[in-house]
C-alpha cells in the first residue's frame, strides 16, 4: 500500500501561502504571499503602538503594542501593516529585523522586540584619559547614525 503525498499549504517560517498542482485563482495566493513578502522585505515601522492608527497610508507598518485594543486586540508584538485590503498582520520570528522610524533605530525579535540604547560616556575617575573618552563618545555617536542604538 502506498501512502499518501502531503504538500505543506504555506511555508514553515512566515505561514507564506503556497500554490498546489492544478489550483484554480492561483493570482489570490501568490498576490497574498506577496503582500506579505513585501511587508517583511526590509521593513520599516512608523513606531510601536497599542492603539490603531485613524488614518494609515497604504505601505505603513506598526509594532502592536504590549497591550493592543481595537483591531489590534490579540496581535502584541506582530507587525501591522495597512495595505490595500485593510490590515495584515505577521507574526515575527527570531531574526527578524525592522527598522523603527520613531526612534530612529533598528529592533530585533528573539522571543520578543529588542532594541538597544546607547552606553552612557564615561565620567568620574581619578584618571581622566581625553582621547579615550573622545573616542567612546565617537563610537556612540557613529551608531546612533548608523541605527544599531536609538538617537
Amino acid at each position: 500500500m502506498t501512502d499518501s503525498i502531503s504538500f505543506a499549504a504555506s511555508t514553515p517560517r512566515f505561514s507564506l501561502p503556497l500554490l498546489f498542482a492544478g489550483q484554480a485563482q492561483k493570482e489570490i495566493t501568490v498576490n497574498e504571499a506577496l503582500t506579505e513578502i513585501d511587508i517583511l522585505l526590509h521593513t520599516a515601522i512608523e513606531a510601536e503602538v497599542n492603539t490603531p492608527p485613524a488614518a494609515p497610508v497604504v505601505g505603513q507598518a506598526w509594532l502592536a503594542g504590549s497591550a493592543p485594543i481595537g483591531v489590534f486586540a490579540g496581535k502584541s508584538s506582530q507587525i501591522a501593516a495597512w495595505t490595500d485590503g485593510g490590515w495584515r498582520f505577521i507574526v515575527p520570528h527570531d531574526g527578524v529585523v525592522v527598522f523603527d522610524r520613531n526612534r530612529s533605530c533598528l529592533r530585533l525579535f528573539c522571543g520578543g522586540w529588542r532594541s538597544f540604547t546607547a552606553p552612557s560616556s564615561p565620567s568620574g575617575g581619578t584618571i581622566i584619559d581625553v582621547q579615550a573618552r573622545n573616542a567612546i563618545a565617537t563610537l556612540i555617536t557613529q551608531l546612533q547614525q548608523a541605527g544599531i542604538f536609538s538617537a
